[in-house]
């Protein structure tokens, strides 16, 4: 409960960051409102320049009862990084935290800001021949992105943001204001537990992230892509394994894209191709991409070759057509379905993941259940097949028979839910982490033991339940 009113409160937090760093009235808008879910009402919005003026918000914040709710980029997509709609949270963005950006090329590492964007990040980068190879259809800050543990659609050759992170340093809520430095720039650092994994994936809950040191890597000098139609179900996972067997060592993406899903893109985005013309577009393809940073030269390996030949030796067995084509553009039509989709009418979005032998199952089984129980919906579905992660999008179209409704949607989500973790062993959440928005699910699949334990680490992290993100109890 604060303990000061709202106009003292914007009074002494302006004098902290200045007035540059303080946000009220319209200018608060898109911090307000979360890039698919969330909207509420905050305070404020601060935007803090330094790690000072952070823990000087955290200590003032602490000691009055005024909750904060820690912001990126705010491209999160189940609504912890925006306020609720008492408009007493005050917004903490990290956007203005930006200055820093220390690469070690030698180290193949970079020591980063919280409010470096990924782009401005791998802008950096790039003359260096590095890159984060963290593919993303937003463009998130570092600190976001650790918040969240985003994956991306290159996961299967470079792992998540977790896997890549080699030290943080962070603003505790408790001690309030206490600068806490977790790792160093090191690999191999077997020193006690690996304390910065509480700070992953867990939506700012345990503090404030303002820097980070993150493993980068090697820029791709050739890479080789295609769209293939696998001749079934169990083509799909056959040619995996082949793939895994046969090029394994190139693999950096294996994507799983619905007709629906291609079409809608096609249908609604500017300048992109249905690159099957003149014949439509597939029940489902797979994009397929093999990257190397070793030339030819050295390497003897011309991917583009090996990827022709690997998909002619799989022709009939586990392969019924295939584009081997512009990298850009089959990727520009991956990266345009959630646009596709929106167009189509209201998305209903499901990031969800079960185990890869059992992912194309799934999404049969889920379309099904759409098709019986929600014969009014659109399934737009495409995912991670080499990951076990599925966007399962169903669109509540435009001009629907049936008019848009909240408790529809609910059942929707419950069913679907409910056969992802109780049926096929998977999450509800792949990537987007618990947020307001999913939080009912997280009370009621984790185990009691597992939420006995997560509350026990927010009571030592926040025992005054300061960070208003999101609450593991």
């Amino acid at each position: 409960m604060s303990t000061v009113t709202a106009d003292e409160a914007v009074s002494a937090l302006r004098a902290i960051v200045g007035e540059r760093g303080l946000l009220q009235g319209a200018d608060m808008a898109s911090y307000e409102q979360g890039a698919r879910y969330g909207l509420g009402r905050a305070l404020c919005v601060l935007r803090p320049d330094s790690v000072e003026q952070v823990q000087a918000v955290v200590r003032w914040c602490a000691a009055r009862g005024v909750r904060l709710v820690p912001q990126g980029a705010n491209t999160g997509l189940v609504g912890a990084s925006t306020p609720d709609d008492s408009a007493t949270e005050v917004v903490l963005s990290t956007s203005r935290l930006r200055a820093h950006c220390e690469i070690d090329v030698d180290n193949r590492s970079v020591s980063v800001d919280a409010g470096v964007t990924l782009q401005e990040l791998n802008e950096r980068l790039e003359p260096h021949g590095l890159w984060f190879p963290i593919d993303l259809g937003a463009n998130p800050t570092v600190g976001g992105m650790i918040a969240a543990n985003t994956g991306g659609t290159r996961l299967i050759r470079y792992g998540d943001v977790r896997h890549n992170l080699l030290a943080l340093q962070a603003v505790l809520l408790e001690p309030a204001g206490e600068l806490l430095e977790l790792g160093r720039a090191l690999r191999k650092d077997n020193t006690g537990p690996d304390l910065k994994q509480l700070f992953v994936g867990t939506s700012g809950a345990g503090g404030i992230l303002t820097r980070a040191t993150l493993e980068v890597h090697v820029r791709p000098s050739q890479s080789a892509t295609a769209l293939v139609v696998p001749t079934s179900d169990a083509a799909v996972l056959q040619l995996l394994q082949a793939l895994e067997r046969e090029l394994g060592d190139f693999l950096s993406a294996f994507e799983g894209l619905s007709g629906h899903a291609m079409q809608a893109a096609i249908d609604h985005v500017p300048n992109l191709r249905n690159p099957f013309a003149p014949e439509p577009a597939p029940d489902f393809a797979l994009l397929i991409e093999l990257e190397a940073s070793g030339s030819r030269t050295y390497t003897g390996l011309d991917l583009q070759e090996a990827l022709n030949q690997f998909l002619q030796d799989q022709f009939e067995q586990t392969i019924d057509n295939a584009v081997i084509g512009n990298g850009h553009e089959l990727w520009h039509l991956r990266h345009s379905i959630s646009e596709g989709a929106r167009a189509l009418g209201k998305p209903i979005a499901f990031d969800v993941s079960v185990p890869r032998s059992r992912i194309m199952a799934f999404c049969r089984a889920a379309r099904a259940l759409v098709a019986a129980e929600f014969p009014f919906l659109h399934v737009v579905d495409f995912g991670h097949i080499a990951d076990g992660g599925v966007h399962f999008n169903v669109i509540w179209r435009h001009g629907a028979d049936q008019a848009y409704d909240a408790a529809t949607v609910q059942a929707l989500r419950d069913r679907i839910y409910a056969m992802v973790v109780e049926e096929f062993g998977g999450s509800y959440s792949a990537e987007h982490g618990v947020g307001p928005h999913n939080l009912a699910y997280y009370r009621r699949y984790a185990s009691p033991a597992a939420r006995r334990l997560a509350q026990g680490l927010r009571r030592l992290v926040d025992p005054a339940q300061l960070c208003g993100s999101v609450d593991f109890g």
